[in-house]
């Protein structure tokens, strides 16, 4: 009986340290979990009275704190932009990028990528769904949920054969809009102050027609800081 027990403690032993140097592998993170891990671990959870808010989006968001990185770091705003991501990503990282770090709110700017086929054909009401599902979970949180109307592209540099897509963002933008107001979720709009007479970016605040250069980038800060002064207060 000590025989079995003592292979039983010597095997366990084994398995257990084996565990313990076992290293994640994300060799097929698709939906960049990696990216912010180390990030999100050395910033912790909000200070006393730190009123965070989380920026969940594509590269839209991640070229924003490339670009004026101050803005970021003179609030507790934390950016979890990753370029080239689409809805169901952000969805994925939902938890490890906004619920875990407690923020008061979220902004979530999703849809683009969707549109523009990086990922091959999604339909808005796909895009929809995973808005509303991300929107829910921050609410169960309790983190106030700010939904974007996305920003003016006329087209997409890289997908010029795509048609439609001034007015399939439009689409997307009303029924974000929609579902915000069914649900008292605040709408912050991007696409009002960006757009020009085609429906696409004013080449004053581009850089190739979908995404903002620092000028861009500093309206959208105006309309940004305005609408969390609403949400949350300062």
């Amino acid at each position: 009986m000590k025989i079995i027990l003592s292979l039983f403690i010597f095997v366990t032993s084994v398995y257990t340290l084996q565990a313990q140097n076992l290293k994640e592998d994300f060799s097929d993170d698709w939906a960049a979990l990696s990216k912010y891990k180390k990030e999100n671990e050395s910033i912790g959870l909000p200070k006393k009275r730190e009123k965070r808010v989380v920026f969940l989006g594509s590269s839209i968001f991640e070229f924003w704190k490339q670009k004026d990185p101050e803005y970021f770091s003179n609030n507790a705003y934390v950016d979890r932009g990753i370029s080239g991501q689409i809805s169901p990503q952000l969805l994925i990282r939902f938890r490890q990028d906004v619920i875990n770090l407690k923020p008061k709110a979220v902004i979530i700017l999703a849809g683009s990528n969707d549109l523009a086929g990086n990922k091959g054909h999604v339909s808005n009401e796909t895009i929809l769904n995973n808005i509303k599902s991300m929107a829910e979970l921050a609410k169960k949180n309790r983190i106030k949920v700010i939904l974007c109307k996305y920003l003016p592209v006329y087209e997409y540099p890289w997908n010029k054969s795509l048609k439609g897509t001034a007015e399939q963002i439009i689409s997307l933008n009303e029924a974000i809009v929609a579902y915000a107001e069914s649900k008292n979720f605040t709408v912050l709009d991007y696409f009002t102050p960006l757009v020009d007479e085609r429906n696409g970016q004013k080449a004053v605040y581009t850089t190739d027609g979908v995404h903002p250069n620092l000028a861009g980038y500093k309206v959208m800060e105006i309309v940004t800081d305005e609408v969390i002064r609403k949400t949350i207060g300062k």
